[in-house]
């Protein structure tokens, strides 16, 4: 079980190639962390990534898991809780997809809803009756702040991510006295594989910096980290913001 100060002893990444996913791992194996579930696609880059963080020390094993599958999701996950507790969950799968391809492409738009929030409502919902069965555990949810307020520059994948973050928060609320915990998590910009043909933004972050304010949000058993800290009050006043201006906002 978890220890005092919120570090998990066992793992569960829903997304095992995320950099962030891999970016906490790392972290977390430092800390206390020693069993890890990478969770993902069958890939060469799932086993290396597995590899990698074996050689931190941790027994590390890989299951394969579809977000876009979610009739599989009970049995798959089912057979990850059955080797034993899982202290934290880290749900870290998405795709940004194209805006500009995905308005005018609707399947491909589904795509995108259908990965970041219907996959995430099944294994969520899988993985919270589990934790709720141990009677204790983390979830954490990694949210976006593009899920505060829809832009027309990324309204596809905002909306999928404002699904997300409402079902956390509410998957939170229902949890809570059991044990269990939800964590939602939101980064700005993160720099990884998946931005790196974006521009460069304000407030911008790295995987690292994301890895470090969720171990500090575990410690606190925080309900919900932004990364960085200053973004809640840049969302909380563009939130507000006419709506006749928010759409002139180059955003």
């Amino acid at each position: 079980m978890k220890d005092a100060f919120g570090i998990p002893r066992s793992l569960l990444v829903l997304g095992g190639t995320s950099e962030i996913a891999l970016a906490t791992a790392r972290r977390l194996i430092t800390r206390r962390t020693r069993t890890v579930w990478l969770a993902g696609r069958p890939t060469p880059a799932l086993e290396e990534a597995a590899e990698r963080l074996r050689g931190l020390g941790a027994d590390v094993r890989t299951v394969a898991f579809d977000a876009l599958d979610p009739e599989s999701h009970e049995a798959v996950l089912g057979k990850v809780f059955a080797e034993g507790d899982i202290d934290m969950v880290l749900m870290a799968f998405g795709v940004l997809g194209d805006q500009a391809v995905d308005e005018k492409e609707p399947v491909a738009a589904v795509r995108v809803a259908q990965t970041n929030y219907t996959g995430a409502v099944s294994s969520g919902l899988v993985c919270a009756r589990a934790l709720q069965t141990q009677g204790h555990g983390s979830l954490v949810v990694l949210s976006s702040v593009a899920g505060e307020r829809a832009r027309r520059s990324n309204f596809i994948y905002g909306s999928s991510k404002a699904g997300l973050d409402a079902f956390a928060q509410g998957l939170g609320d229902a949890l809570h006295g059991t044990g269990a915990h939800v964590m939602v998590v939101r980064p700005g910009s993160v720099r990884t594989r998946m931005t790196a043909h974006l521009p460069r933004v304000p407030l911008s972050t790295t995987p690292e910096a994301v890895a470090a304010a969720i171990e500090l949000g575990l410690r606190r058993r925080s309900e919900t980290v932004w990364v960085p800290g200053a973004l809640r009050m840049v969302m909380a006043a563009l939130r507000h913001t006419p709506r006749t201006l928010f759409r002139r906002l180059s955003l």
